[in-house]
């Protein structure tokens, strides 16, 4: 089998077995600690710019299906598995994992040491790399890699977002978390319009389930094209890298503040915290993966949740153990709660307006993959809209 290697920049080299598609590629090494999803993983927007890392040490035991697909295609840049499974053993696999990356143009490697490379970067951090299957020169590779745009400063989202406006209609069906319907509100159909910052068909899912009538716009969509739409609500979808690589967006985030219900996830969680005056840093390896432990501080309790950022919204100050209650922060909107804090490290992983009907969570609740622990965001969605326009 052919030979692959995999280089960090700060020298650090993995020898391993190529795998997907035959090449090179570049990006932020991380890694990601989700036993199954591997699928909606390559193909979440939210990885642009990044080469994802699988810490169970057998990926692709299930094979792929395009009904699992989270996007119009895959966005990793590239992808580290210590084996991959030749075998699909499940009823609705289509493909294997290496034929899935090789039509997705993916370049990935096999047969290295997730466990110790996963180490590395827990304790030396997230940082730029190189796979080849190409040239298995050592210097040359960690060369590459040190030569690799990082992801501070760069708006990913615009490489990402769709390139026009659309409607989607398609909900959950038979795999939605609520199957009595207790999620899905008093019935009214509300009008939404979701900002494409590098969306998840998963979300858009959700938000139908719950009677939400859905545009998609694009990341750079002026406040004066949102309220052409006449929308009852607006969503900030998640996305890709630096959350000050977008200013534009938080600008814009601005101006909707006190005209609409607004829930955002992910870094459309961290545009809002900008919008409102706050902060964000750059974590030191991310949150990646699909059982991160998050305390809701309204009720003490606990969401085991999917998560997949390298970015955090600053709190004042900045906590170092779970409060017990809420810390209220002054804001040029009002007061705005953390409501959400990681058990993990502390950071802040939900806010909420308390003088409009905003709010927002770090993490995914609309799972794919995931324990569905927080999908009940979207029922408070809209329930913040029937209480605006009651």
């Amino acid at each position: 089998m052919k030979k692959a290697v995999l280089a960090l920049a700060d020298g650090t080299v993995f020898e391993g077995r190529a795998l997907g598609y035959e090449g090179e590629t570049v990006g932020e090494v991380v890694f990601n600690t989700a036993m199954t999803g591997y699928q909606e993983i390559l193909s979440d927007p939210s990885y642009k710019g990044q080469i994802i890392t699988m810490t169970c040490p057998q990926i692709g035991n299930y094979g792929v299906t395009p009904e699992d697909v989270e996007s119009r295609r895959a966005w990793a840049e590239g992808f580290v598995v210590h084996e991959a499974s030749r075998l699909v053993s499940n009823w609705r696999g289509k493909q294997t994992l290496h034929e899935s990356l090789v039509e997705t143009h993916v370049v990935a490697i096999e047969g290295i040491d997730t466990r110790a490379l996963t180490r590395h970067l827990r304790e030396h951090g997230s940082q730029q790399g190189c796979i080849t299957h190409l040239d298995l020169d050592h210097d040359r590779a960690i060369g590459r890699a040190r030569q690799a745009p990082g992801i501070v400063g760069r708006d990913l989202a615009a490489e990402v977002t769709c390139a026009h406006s659309y409607e989607w209609t398609t909900g959950t069906g038979d795999w939605a978390p609520w199957p009595n319907g207790e999620e899905t509100g008093s019935g009214a159909r509300w009008r939404v319009v979701v900002y494409d910052f590098g969306i998840k068909y998963n979300i858009l899912r959700r938000l139908v389930d719950v009677g939400c009538d859905v545009t998609v716009v694009p990341a750079a969509t002026s406040v004066e094209a949102v309220a052409a739409l006449k929308p009852h609500g607006v969503f900030l979808s998640n996305g890709p890298g630096d959350p000050e690589g977008v200013p534009y967006a938080a600008k814009t985030v601005e101006q909707l503040i006190g005209r609409y219900p607004i829930f955002g996830i992910c870094l459309g969680h961290q545009i809002l915290g900008l919008a409102f005056g706050l902060k964000t840093y750059k974590l030191k390896f991310g949150h990646h993966g699909a059982n991160h432990p998050v305390m809701d501080l309204r009720t003490r309790k606990v969401e085991i949740t999917s998560q997949n950022h390298n970015f955090a919204v600053q709190a004042e100050p900045m906590l170092v153990d779970i409060p017990k209650v809420s810390p209220v922060i002054d804001t040029r909107y009002g007061r705005l709660a953390m409501t959400h804090v990681s058990l993990n490290d502390c950071s802040v992983e939900g806010m909420a307006s308390l003088d409009h009907p905003v709010f927002s969570v770090q993490y995914h609740p609309e799972a794919a993959p995931g324990p569905h622990d927080a999908a009940y965001l979207f029922g408070e969605f809209v329930r913040r809209m029937e209480n605006h326009y009651a």
